[in-house]
């Protein structure tokens, strides 16, 4: 829903948001240096990045540079930005010339969605503009033969992605929708190669001039992801031919990769409740006609990335309970044995737009970080990585990382723990669930924000990883379809007795957050159980059936619920917090932004005036002009400030 039930950045958020402002007047935290995307040159000469300082309460930087390292040592240089360091002056989507000699990239129009295009050369220099577009522009990628393609949304109304601020709604909802299609950049201009009916999501390159393989949906972008197909397209925007149909409703097909030799396709399918948050098995489908092939079935992991190597095996990282992993898949033609390549306990690539692998040079590039070493970007072989960049040089987060497994219903399920440094007494634990419910809480940086400074006010933090996460293979993550609520809830309880297994917390001072999906189950959480003392429900959902009306990503809830709310009520009411907003008695505050699509308003608004008509201690937040992230610096340090003082007030 980054686009679940409504995604993982509202969690996001919550886990990596900036300083909380405080009675003192000690000096501002240093903030953290971000990186929302890496790209290496093919030569593996050059590393380009788009990179800032997140707000003193947030993730996404307001203020984002585009810089080129060379990746023998590191030495930076800034591209001067035509519009200047402003909020919106945003470099995106950096794509390399085959040659490594160029750098393509889009820039945002600050207050409004327009694009512009524009080159550079690998050591900075000539920068030229190539096109002025009237929409968005994202995911620049150029063929064997030179050109350059992208996703072109002609006229777009709002930003791509349902995690983003809705349009207003008003005027004629049933009137034609923006639709997202491959184009090709000749002689100054964007030569569609789609078809105007299809909202394309992801896409490669065919070579030989064979043109395009991709992820597409008719009609609403933002909905539709659920259902997209695997189309090849000719060049001429003629032509599009399905070649993969999802034979189930629970199987959704993310990230298509086109071997380098022309002859297969590799995707990632399973059960995915946003597009960006991507996990499940890996499949192989041969382009000149033939079945599809799970290369993966059964493995205990989450396939979140894949890649074509220069020596033409497939490479995919996954997500293995606690640790991330590098295996070589071969030729990807038939089921093979995974061969582990490397692993740890990690975050590599997720936040940065993945690894990006040079050929014909072998070299990687990557953002990665961990809960306690802040993110830099690294580059070398397989295995051999080392720091391009020191930009959170001295960083830390202070608690000690305890990875925990435990036993529910049979499920081996895993999280974390996080103990304040020092800490010598009796603790109050907020456990934190994360959006998704297809995501899962990793190792990544914390940051200066609500975690860190639960962490410095002695709060222990709690990090489950419930059934429905990514992490443990397909069982596992459909382990919660048609019982929302009931056994991930079972998980995270029995969770929080192992962590009281590990550390000194105190049971009387327990505290439970989340986002989007989280924000769900913390409203589910506190109808079931008074075990919690304080709650706070960010982007939640208090009535599924009025939400399957309400929300503009309905076609998410099918693969989950197993049918329309029309059709089958009772499983929605089955799981809905209003229905049992009797039973609540912990304090809750709960906030969303106005313009959220994928968990809107209303859901909030309903359950904060439930438990308000009922005595229960409640507040709430709508910030205007939001969508299901917040991004305003100024809303999310309020949010922030509001959820430590709730924490501070119902749990010390």
């Amino acid at each position: 829903m980054r686009h679940i039930v409504c995604c993982a950045v509202s969690c996001a958020l919550v886990l990596t948001a900036g300083q909380i402002a405080s009675a003192s007047d000690s000096p501002p935290e240093r903030l953290t240096h971000r990186f929302l995307r890496v790209e290496i040159s093919p030569d593996g000469a050059s590393v380009a990045s788009v990179e800032g300082d997140s707000p003193a309460s947030g993730f996404y930087p307001p203020i984002r540079q585009l810089l080129i390292r060379r990746a023998q040592n590191g030495a930076p240089t800034k591209i001067e930005l035509p519009c200047g360091q402003v909020p919106q002056c945003w470099p995106g989507s950096p794509a390399w010339s085959p040659d490594g000699r160029h750098l393509s990239f889009t820039l945002r129009t600050p207050g409004s969605h327009a694009r512009s295009l524009y080159t550079v050369a690998s050591d900075g220099s000539g920068l030229t503009k190539l096109l002025d577009f009237d929409g968005t522009i994202e995911n620049l990628r150029y063929g064997p033969d030179g050109r350059l393609a992208m996703l072109a949304t002609q006229g777009a109304n709002k930003e791509v992605g349902a995690t983003e601020a809705g349009a207003p709604i008003s005027g004629d909802l049933a009137g034609p929708m923006p639709e997202q299609r491959i184009a090709i950049l000749e002689k100054g201009s964007l030569q569609f190669s789609s078809p105007p009916e299809l909202f394309v999501y992801e896409y490669d390159w065919r070579p030989d001039g064979k043109g395009f393989v991709g992820t597409a949906s008719p009609g609403n972008g933002d909905d539709n992801w659920w259902t997209a197909k695997l189309y090849a397209f000719s060049e001429n925007a003629a032509a599009a031919q399905v070649i993969y149909s999802p034979a189930d409703i629970r199987q959704q097909i993310a990230m298509p990769k086109v071997s380098r030799d022309g002859k297969t396709v590799a995707f990632i399918a399973g059960l995915m409740s946003d597009f960006g948050s991507t996990g499940g098995d890996v499949y192989t489908l041969p382009l000149d006609g033939g079945p599809a092939v799970n290369v993966t079935p059964a493995i205990r992991a989450s396939a979140t990335a894949l890649v074509w190597r220069c020596d033409g095996d497939l490479q995919a990282e996954l997500l293995t309970g606690d640790q991330t992993q590098f295996v070589d898949l071969g030729s990807g033609r038939t089921p093979a044995k995974a061969r582990l390549l490397w692993s740890d306990a990690q975050s590599v690539g997720r936040r940065a737009g993945g690894v990006t692998f040079a050929c014909p040079s072998g070299m990687i590039a990557a953002a990665h970080e961990s809960f306690t070493s802040p993110p830099e970007i690294e580059a070398g072989t397989m295995g051999h990585w080392r720091n391009l960049t020191a930009s959170n040089a001295g960083m830390t987060t202070p608690a000690r990382v305890q990875n925990v497994w435990w036993k529910s219903d049979g499920f081996d399920v895993q999280g974390w723990l996080l103990v304040p440094e020092h800490a010598n007494a009796k603790m109050p634990m907020v456990s934190i669930v994360h959006g998704g419910p297809a995501s899962a809480s990793e190792a990544a940086f914390l940051g200066p924000g609500l975690a860190t400074t639960l962490l410095a006010h002695r709060y222990a933090l709690f990090l489950p990883n419930p059934r429905g996460s990514f992490g443990q293979g397909e069982r596992f993550t459909l382990a919660n379809v048609r019982d929302f609520g009931y056994g991930d809830l079972r998980d995270i309880l029995a969770g929080i007795d192992a962590a009281e297994k590990l550390a000194s917390i105190d049971e009387a001072r327990l505290g439970i957050i989340g986002g989007s999906y989280g924000g769900f189950m913390t409203m589910w959480a506190v109808t079931q159980t008074n075990r919690f003392k304080a709650a706070v429900a960010a982007a939640g959902i208090s009535d599924w059936q009025s939400y399957y009306g309400e929300n503009g990503i309905d076609a998410w809830m099918l693969p989950y619920f197993g049918a329309s709310v029309y059709e089958d009520p009772a499983i929605y009411a089955r799981s809905s917090p209003i229905n049992f907003i009797r039973n609540v008695r912990t304090p809750t505050f709960s906030y969303v932004g106005e313009r959220d699509i994928e968990c809107p308003a209303p859901q909030t608004q309903e359950f904060w005036h439930a438990l308000n008509a009922l005595g229960v201690p409640a507040a709430i937040m709508i910030y205007p002009g939001e969508g299901h992230a917040l991004r305003d610096p100024d809303h999310i340090a309020d949010a922030l400030k509001r959820t430590l003082q709730w924490f501070d007030r119902y749990l010390k």
